[in-house]
């Protein structure tokens, strides 16, 4: 039953947000806001993808630890992809209230290449099934860090804006963050911990479809 619940949930998840990404940026229409919404929900739906489709066929055949491999390297990807949805979010949030701030800029990228620099280090063990929680947490540090400020920065844009299409989009973001680090922390020692995934998954599926939302709203003014 696991198996095929969670294999058609992910299914409906990828293709979701990649269609929606998909439609956003050919209906951008010069729009780079949008644009850069189109491209940051088919990286996150082609990243996830990595992982999640490695889980359901070890889901629907031999089971998770016969694909440790495969899953650790999906695992690394995401990594790596969701730490560049962030930075085009933040992008996001630059075009769409028109702020410039060097110095802010210049935390969120420091934040992405010093996780991404940890991602790729030979002692995460990506493809055992027994790599570190040290790294694991360690990696994820400056990853809190840079969703922290996005949390920020869009509750303040929305505020002061009275932005009502993103108002809550520092909510999906936090709610994502909440159900992603007990995951993290203890999925290990508590596998059950892993169902918190998948209201994760709904954060995100909501923080696209406000973009997707939006550009509807502007397409029929």
């Amino acid at each position: 039953m696991q198996a095929i619940m969670e294999t058609l949930f992910d299914i409906v998840y990828l293709c979701t947000v990649i269609t929606l990404g998909i439609i956003m940026v050919a209906n951008a229409k010069g729009r780079g806001e949008i644009r850069l919404f189109g491209v940051m929900a088919v990286i996150l739906g082609c990243g996830d993808a990595f992982h999640l489709v490695p889980r359901a066929y070890a889901l629907c055949t031999d089971g998770l630890a016969a694909h440790a491999a495969s899953l650790g390297f999906g695992k690394f990807v995401t990594s790596i992809t969701m730490t560049v949805f962030y930075v085009i979010l933040y992008h996001i949030w630059q075009k769409r209230y028109q702020q410039k701030s060097k110095g802010l800029t210049a935390s969120v990228y420091v934040l992405a290449a010093v996780r991404i620099f940890l991602c790729l280090m030979p002692q995460n063990d990506w493809l055992s099934a027994d790599a570190p929680l040290t790294w694991g947490i360690a990696r994820n540090v400056p990853f809190a860090i840079l969703g922290l400020l996005i949390i920020i920065v869009f509750f303040r844009g929305a505020s002061r804006t009275d932005d009502k299409s993103f108002r809550f989009m520092w909510l999906a973001v936090t709610l994502s963050f909440l159900f992603y680090i007990p995951v993290v922390l203890f999925s290990s020692a508590f596998p059950l911990v892993g169902v918190l995934m998948i209201p994760k998954t709904v954060a995100y599926v909501w923080i696209v479809w406000m973009g997707f939302h939006d550009m509807r709203l502007n397409d029929k003014r």
